[in-house]
């Protein structure tokens, strides 16, 4: 049996065992789930959709863990560490604590019949669930990779399914519009339980399947909303639901026009969810101001404002550029933006051109990754020019590109670091290392 001695090495025979990045398909890996008799006796909770999977995953997992439960939560991809994607009772799992089970799930592939051969993701998947599994845990919560349907998250039965949001993105796997995107995230729906779907204007082909496999489907505007103008900081909202309200609830820690909408989503959860985990309105209210997710419209403390944002499709930087233009007046804004070749790039700039004066464009360190001069050239086809008041500029490395973003801005200007995880990912790790 092949095996390693850490976990790096482990990820980067990962990164290569299996020719193909992304294989769609539940075939293999069930096979594999089978072998190593994968099974939970809490309740499991599935998060979909397009944007705002992570925040829901953070604040479902911070209510539970107020509440006093163990949670086991799985969000992908990461930023810093793969270890960012298992934590258990908030903490990231350490190497030693997931290499045991990289070994079973290898073990368990290797006593098939036929050995069946599984992407990095499938792979990674199966251990954190094999971990989450060792640990006799209240309630687990798992991020969806891509889609629902045939994603690696769905060879678990969910005891609660969330759909974020539908939105165009991965459209060469999953489909060219939001019919058949909704079809594939409503794949994680199950027969009898909550399906939660937190998108206003939802795809017919989402409750078409609901109805079809029948699940009981919420709605977002129709079973659940959320009370409360969303203009100052200091103002209070509330959670309505088919048999609960939350009154009073402060705005979540994690900044953003589209938190309420996450927020709700993670509550609407909770209430399906009432009778095996209880919370507290106090739970609650403790949970949501103590969200923590990095990389989601983060605004990083001193000057000039640094803001860290993963949107990187156009309903991402929709939302994105309103959280912008609501932060108030700063002389020059600079963009750090690298993005993955397969995305709506042109989409996702028009969306911030506004909003934005002078742009370091950055290559990243994947052959997935749009150049910088791709970027600079959709930037020139928006019509953005150089002038006193305006420019592009090209980098290598997001690095690069924040370093000469700092030494060209004022204290009162801002950077705004935002597009492929990659691109944030490469600014934390240059400040963390100008932090030693």
């Amino acid at each position: 049996m092949t095996t390693f001695p850490t976990l790096d090495a482990w990820l980067t025979h990962l990164e290569s065992a299996h020719p193909v990045g992304i294989d769609m398909g539940l075939g293999r890996i069930s096979q594999v789930r089978d072998a190593m008799q994968l099974s939970f006796a809490c309740p499991i909770i599935t998060v979909g959709g397009t944007n705002g999977k992570g925040s829901t995953c953070a604040i479902m997992e911070a209510i539970l863990l107020r509440a006093g439960y163990t949670v086991g939560c799985h969000t992908s991809p990461h930023l810093l560490s793969f270890n960012e994607r298992a934590r258990i009772n908030g903490a990231m799992a350490s190497d030693a604590e997931l290499l045991p089970h990289f070994e079973a799930v290898e073990a368990a592939r290797q006593s098939l019949a036929e050995t069946v051969s599984l992407t990095y993701f499938e792979f990674t998947t199966l251990a954190i669930m094999s971990l989450f599994a060792s640990r006799s845990l209240d309630a687990v919560i798992f991020e969806v990779g891509l889609g629902g349907r045939l994603d690696a998250v769905n060879i678990l039965d969910t005891d609660c399914a969330i759909v974020t949001s539908i939105d165009l993105d991965h459209t060469d796997y999953l489909g060219d519009t939001r019919e058949k995107i909704g079809f594939e995230k409503a794949g994680i729906f199950r027969p009898g339980k909550p399906a939660i779907c937190a998108d206003p204007v939802p795809p017919q082909s989402l409750i078409d399947h609901a109805e079809k496999v029948g699940s009981e489907l919420w709605l977002f505007g129709r079973d659940f909303r959320y009370e409360g103008q969303a203009g100052s900081e200091r103002q209070q909202w509330s959670y309505v639901g088919p048999t609960m309200r939350r009154s009073a609830l402060a705005y979540p820690s994690l900044r953003g026009a589209n938190q309420l909408i996450n927020t709700s989503a993670a509550l609407a959860a909770l209430e399906a969810l009432r009778d095996r985990l209880p919370v507290s309105a106090q739970d609650i209210r403790l949970g949501i101001a103590n969200v923590d997710l990095p990389g989601r419209f983060q605004v990083l403390p001193g000057k000039p404002s640094v803001v860290l944002d993963v949107g990187h499709n156009p309903h991402a930087a929709a939302v994105l550029g309103q959280n912008l233009g609501n932060m108030g007046f700063f002389p020059y804004t600079y963009a750090v933006f690298g993005a993955m070749r397969d995305k709506d790039i042109a989409g996702v700039l028009n969306h911030l051109k506004g909003e934005i004066d002078h742009w370091c464009v950055t290559d990243l360190p994947t052959p997935r990754a749009a150049s910088a001069q791709e970027l600079e050239t959709t930037l020139r086809e928006l019509g953005v020019e150089d002038g006193a008041d305006s420019s592009i500029t090209r980098y290598e490395t997001p690095a690069q590109a924040f370093q000469d973003a700092l030494k060209r801005a004022s204290e009162n200007d801002r950077i705004v670091v935002f597009g492929s995880f990659y691109t944030v990912a490469g600014v934390m790790a240059y400040r963390k290392s100008q932090q030693h």
